[in-house]
């Protein structure tokens, strides 16, 4: 079911956000997905996800894997961890700096993939949205800090917008 729905789905020409069992289903067979993907798309993997779909390529490290694998993907791919590498099939790679271990929680990776979604549907590149959402998303974490789940992340959006909201 979930590989027919992203196929369908990748038809309508909509920037995808493939995150979770989305990735997982595809283990042994990664050549059905990418062959739906393009360059508007992000993977949002952690580590565990990632081998199943780039099995060995960690072994070269984060940022060289998350590039390879962006490569072949011919997507963004957003390497979650600590430090979430996010990279891009034209060979743009950044290390997102501010991770927090609040996040290391059921079901922020769902947030994450929705902010990412959030950003693509307002038309921001598809590397630029896994950027700052990444950005926003751990330091949303940050703020909140000990005993966060993920419900608590939304609530705490606003703060750090407002943070670097600069007016006039």
């Amino acid at each position: 079911m979930t590989v027919a729905n992203i196929s369908a789905v990748s038809q309508g020409g909509a920037a995808l956000v493939i995150d979770a069992d989305g990735l997982s289903v595809f283990k042994g067979r990664s050549g059905d997905l990418f062959a739906v993907l393009d360059r508007d798309d992000v993977l949002t993997p952690h580590e565990g996800e990632f081998e199943r779909l780039f099995p060995g390529l960690m072994d070269q490290g984060r940022e060289k894997a998350a590039l390879e694998a962006s490569r072949r993907a011919q997507a963004v791919v957003v390497l979650k961890g600590f430090e979430t590498v996010i990279a891009a099939p034209d060979g743009r790679c950044a290390v997102n700096p501010n991770g927090s271990p609040w996040l290391a929680t059921a079901g922020s990776g769902d947030v994450l993939s929705g902010m990412i979604g959030g950003l693509l549907a307002q038309r921001m590149d598809s590397f630029d949205a896994a950027c700052a959402a990444t950005w926003i998303h751990a330091q949303a974490a940050s703020a909140f800090g000990p005993g966060m789940i993920s419900e608590d992340l939304p609530e705490m959006l606003p703060r750090v917008l407002m943070s670097l909201w600069k007016p006039d």
